[in-house]
Parts: C-alpha cells; sequence; structure tokens
C-alpha cells in the first residue's frame, strides 16, 4: 500500500461492532504506534523508579465538589436509581436529603463502586442489576422518585447515533420501570444531542407518548459548568410529575455560577473557575473549562485516555495538561512524566474534573474507573435538578 493512502481493511481492525476508528494514513498510524510503545516502556520504567525526573509537584486541588452541593436535610422522599454507573445522580440526591431506596446497573464494577462509597445501600449489579429483567409493579409505592440516565451512545456523536437500531438503547426499559412503579416523580438524562430533530420522532414514540397519559414532562437542556464543574458537558434532562399542580410549581434549577459564555447575563453569580485552578496547578497565565471527558467504555481496546475528539486535543494542549494514559493516583501520575512535559492526570484528578468529591472512589482498573466518571452525570448538576424536583414535592 503506497505511503498516504487510507487503509482499506478497516472493518478487519474492528474489535467492537460500536467503534468507529479514525481515518488515519499508514504514516499517522504508524506514528501514533509508536507513540503508543514508547510510552508504554516509558511508564513501566516510571514504575521501576527509573524514568524522566518529576516535571510537577503531586497537586493539591482547589476545588472541593463537595461545597458545590451543601448536604441537605431528609425531608423523607426515597428515590430509586436506575442504570447507576458510578454514583453520579444517585450522590446528587442523597446530598439533596433523598432517602436512597435502591441503584440497578448491569456492570458489576459500578456496583462495587457504589457499595464502597456507601456499604448500607441496596445495590444490585452485573445480572443481577440488568433493569429489564425486573418485575417494577413489585415495587409500587417503594418510591416518590425514579431517576436515571439510560446509555447515551445510541444518541451521541461517538455512539455514532444509531438510536433505536442501537442494541444499548435503554429508554424504553426506563419507562417500563417508570410505568411499573408508578413514582411521584422521575427524571432522565441524556445527552444534548437526543433532542435534535434526527431523534424526535423516537423521543415522541418510545419515552413521552408512554409516559403522558401518566406525567407531565418539562424537559431541559443544562450544562456542567453552569454549576461549578469545570468542564463543558451539556446534558438534556426530563422531569414528570404525576400531578399537574406539582409541575406548575416545579422550578428549573439556575445557574449557581456564571461562564465566560453567560458572564453578563449572570454577573451576580461567581465565576466557574477552570480546569488548572480546579486542580491546584501553578498559574501559566492561561486556565480554561476542560473539554468534555470521554463518556464510553465501548472500544477496540481498554483505553486510559479521556479525549473525546481530536478537535479536544487542542484545547487540552493548551491548558497544558496530558488527557492520555490516566494514572491510578497521583503520586504516580507525578512520576510518569508525559512526553511533552504537560501535567499528567490521575483517576481523582478526573473524577473532579467530573464533580465528584475526594472521598468518591472508584472501584476496578483504571479504564474501568474513567469509564464511570465519563458516563456519570456530574454530582452537582445532579444535586441542583434532585433539589428543585424536592421543592416542587414538599
Amino acid at each position: 500500500m503506497r505511503a498516504g493512502k487510507r487503509p482499506a481493511a478497516t472493518a478487519a481492525r474492528r474489535v467492537n461492532a460500536h467503534h468507529r476508528p479514525w481515518l488515519l494514513t499508514d504514516e499517522e498510524r504508524e506514528t501514533y504506534r509508536q507513540m503508543s510503545q514508547s510510552s508504554r516502556m516509558a511508564k513501566l520504567a516510571a514504575i521501576r523508579g527509573e524514568g524522566k525526573n518529576p516535571l510537577h509537584e503531586v497537586n493539591v486541588p482547589r476545588l472541593d465538589p463537595a461545597i458545590l452541593m451543601p448536604q441537605l436535610p431528609q425531608h423523607g422522599l426515597r428515590s430509586l436509581s436506575l442504570f447507576s454507573g458510578g454514583g453520579g445522580l444517585d450522590l446528587g440526591f442523597e446530598r439533596a436529603g433523598f432517602h436512597h431506596v435502591a441503584s440497578w446497573d448491569v456492570l458489576e464494577q459500578t456496583a462495587l463502586t457504589l457499595k464502597r462509597n456507601r456499604p448500607d445501600w441496596e445495590v444490585h449489579g452485573g445480572p443481577d442489576g440488568d433493569v429489564t429483567k425486573v418485575r417494577w409493579r413489585a415495587l409500587r409505592g417503594m418510591a416518590d422518585v425514579v431517576h436515571g440516565g439510560p446509555p447515551c451512545q445510541p444518541f451521541s456523536v461517538a455512539g455514532r447515533q444509531r438510536g433505536p437500531m442501537d442494541e444499548r438503547d435503554m429508554f424504553p426499559a426506563f419507562v417500563q420501570a417508570v410505568l411499573g412503579i408508578q413514582p411521584l416523580a422521575f427524571v432522565a438524562e441524556n445527552v444534548a444531542a437526543l433532542g435534535w430533530p434526527k431523534f424526535r420522532s423516537y423521543l415522541n414514540e418510545m419515552v413521552l407518548d408512554p409516559l403522558t397519559p401518566n406525567y407531565r414532562i418539562a424537559q431541559i437542556e443544562l450544562r456542567a459548568e453552569e454549576f461549578g464543574v469545570p468542564q463543558q458537558r451539556r446534558r438534556l434532562v426530563f422531569v414528570g410529575f404525576r400531578r399537574k399542580r406539582r409541575v406548575i410549581q416545579w422550578q428549573p434549577p439556575l445557574p449557581t455560577h456564571s461562564t465566560l459564555l453567560h458572564a453578563h447575563a449572570n454577573g451576580h453569580l461567581p465565576r466557574c473557575r477552570g480546569a488548572r485552578w480546579a486542580l491546584g496547578l501553578t498559574d501559566t497565565g492561561y486556565d480554561a473549562l476542560a473539554p468534555t471527558i470521554r463518556s464510553s467504555l465501548t472500544g477496540p481496546r481498554h483505553t486510559t485516555s479521556i479525549l473525546s475528539s481530536v478537535s479536544s486535543r487542542s484545547a487540552w494542549q493548551r491548558l497544558e495538561i496530558w488527557p492520555n494514559g490516566v494514572a491510578p493516583t497521583r503520586e504516580q501520575a507525578r512520576a510518569f512524566v508525559a512526553e511533552n512535559g504537560h501535567f499528567r492526570l490521575s483517576v481523582p484528578d478526573v473524577g473532579l474534573l467530573q464533580g465528584f468529591p475526594e472521598n468518591w472512589a472508584f472501584a476496578g482498573a483504571v479504564y474501568m474507573s474513567l469509564g464511570q466518571i465519563g458516563n456519570a452525570v456530574p454530582p452537582p448538576l445532579a444535586y441542583s435538578v434532585a433539589s428543585s424536583v424536592a421543592e416542587a414535592l414538599l
């Protein structure tokens, strides 16, 4: 194959049916292969204590996400979690004063994460966490609010936007759970792309139409940075109430922080700080929100990169933060010097950029921890929604 020609056997390289590889020339692919091999050798040298001299001190974060969601008193409302993942919605609802009933997620590692952080919670994981196998009518009367974020890959750009043709589409299962349990309210969230015209028919037929006979539903788009999370992330949120007067009383959560985009409209609010400030890094004269963190566990291999797109690479470069080869701990990140000298992230750092408090630990290997973080709803955003729902119900 001559130099520069696009590889013809791309399909043969695919390991996961949902993976869409970047279009690379042979030279580009070889460059990335060599970079990967070099990085692996450098990592092994760092583990042996034979790597380059560290360039950065172990960072001490300035941002404490718990401050963005002060613990509210228990008010008696009960919440039940579906597609719980790393616990973004679960934690947000807990901080907003809800009593946690139970969580379901089909991944064993996410269940371990929840149990590790909240040993007293009822958590269903693995085969027991398959929401399509549960008789929800048996749980009627046990929860006031059902919340969940069905897998976003069927509607995200990175997930190829196959919608209902994607077997990962679990919105119908969420709808069946709500209809079976019949809570006072429900909260569902997904990527903003679900609200695009491309999915309007699907949204009406599979989500809204089955629920509207029993629920009055509001649809809003929220930005994580407007709630103090130092990352660009948009989420589409559906809030449904069984009683009409409740949805009339409900007030969508208002931003708690201003951003550069809405600085004039929200001038009275504190500004959402950038990623470098949040992580406690030195002042380089430039700071900004982190790009959207990679939010998929699918792909040809287990990756420790949070790079969500080719275009976001330049944003990370300007921040002088290395988004690849995330390390398990801050100490290991410091020892494993990035090739370009930029700051290497650790799992706790990525969790912080997603709005998780320092004491929220993720179970599993690094790639699994990153998958849980990237798939999670930022807890401060979840907290704002949960607080608004509680105010309408009480």
